[in-house]
């Protein structure tokens, strides 16, 4: 009776231990990890980054257990540090990585390991190609075409055509949900005298010769070249960060008197804020206007308050909820679903329309289900 009772005993155990196991393989099968590497943890990555997470609980809703491992190196400078993460999450074995390079000559060998590594490899806050990678899905914006807007914002508030009611402009009116493209812009100026419109611009840069610095200079001197009396007074890096830029605008408000500048064009909220910051500290707010890129809860809502004039949409939230998606499709043998090129458009966002981007963030829901049920 005895040995019966610990026989017993010992198929229970045995048992409860097949059936733990079989439900830690059942988990397993549902349990998608993605290594998420920003460049830094401003405001902008941390919308990124929030809206990543909605999309891990929204999916947690149909049983998919999404474990994201958000990573930024200690600043958007360093390079070694993402490095090390992108290699981290390799050695991990993690189902998808996802990357908002800090510069991508940079870190590209580190990209081409995850390829010999065979995990699928999701770029943020890009479109283009990146000689050498295979990329599964970019996320993202054209970086070149992102500050065209801004700089057709800028000929718009220095007195040409637009939406913005700044003195001498001719205003046009449309509705609120109209995106103003750069197609929207270039339509608008088509037939508009280059010489009649004239102004001074400060551009601060990122961190000068980088991927990002270089695509965004070069897309806003291509509208500020074809307008002759429009003026560059200068270039200096704020290195995306907002501590930085308050130092540079400082210097560049006692470079520049008043009547001596227009706008500081500052192409990442960060630094579009710490431009506001020092201007607002000099008494020069009122004179110089601060046009930048990004769009954030913050940057909304100091748009809001007139303090930025516009911020170019960029789609933060959109990186985060599809490039989540785009992960699990690819985890589980759905690539030829995922798009290679998933453009957000960017666009101009200024006061009278920046109730349509935060805080009622529009974005098509996911299929969780049919990801499931597709699931190889």
């Amino acid at each position: 009776m005895k040995k019966l009772v610990i026989l017993c005993v010992l198929l229970t155990l045995l048992a409860s231990t097949v059936f733990a196991a079989g439900r830690r393989a059942d988990d397993d099968q549902m349990t998608v990890r993605i290594g998420w590497t920003p460049p830094d943890v401003t405001g902008v990555f941390a919308t990124v980054t929030r809206f990543m997470e909605e999309a891990v609980a929204d999916a947690a809703r149909y049983g998919i257990n999404i474990v994201l491992d958000a990573r930024p190196p200690a600043n958007h400078g360093d390079h070694a540090g993402q490095i090390a993460i992108i290699e981290n999450f390799i050695l991990m074995g993690v189902d998808a990585i996802i990357v908002a390079p800090t510069d991508v000559d940079s870190v590209t060998p580190a990209l081409q390991a995850v390829n010999r590594a065979g995990i699928p490899l999701i770029m943020a806050n890009m479109l283009s190609p990146i000689p050498g990678v295979e990329v599964a899905s970019f996320v993202g914006f054209d970086n070149v075409i992102a500050a065209e807007v801004t700089g057709w914002s800028l000929i718009n508030a220095l007195g040409g055509p637009g939406v913005l009611p700044q003195a001498g402009a001719q205003r046009v009116t449309v509705p609120p949900a109209t995106h103003l493209n750069v197609q929207w812009w270039e339509d608008l100026y088509r037939n508009v005298d280059r010489n009649a419109i004239s102004g001074r611009v400060y551009m601060i840069e990122g961190v000068h010769g980088d991927y990002f610095s270089n695509a965004r200079n070069r897309g806003f001197l291509n509208v500020i070249d074809q307008f002759p009396n429009v003026q560059v007074l200068g270039v200096q890096p704020g290195n995306w960060n907002r501590a930085v830029s308050i130092d540079v605008t400082e210097s560049i408000v006692l470079m520049h008197p008043q009547g001596q500048i227009d706008a500081i064009f500052a192409p990442s909220s960060e630094m579009g804020f710490g431009a506001r910051l020092a201007l607002e500290a000099a008494g020069r707010h009122d004179d110089v206007l601060v046009l930048t890129h990004g769009g954030t809860a913050e940057s909304g809502d100091w748009i809001r308050d007139r303090r930025l004039l516009v911020d170019t949409w960029h789609g933060f939230p959109d990186w985060g909820w599809y490039a989540v998606k785009f992960s699990v499709m690819l985890a589980w043998g759905q690539g030829a679903q995922v798009p290679q090129f998933h453009d957000i458009g960017a666009r101009t966002q200024w006061y009278g329309n920046a109730d349509q981007f935060f805080p009622d963030v529009q974005l098509t829901s996911v299929n969780w289900q049919q990801i499931i049920n597709n699931k190889r």
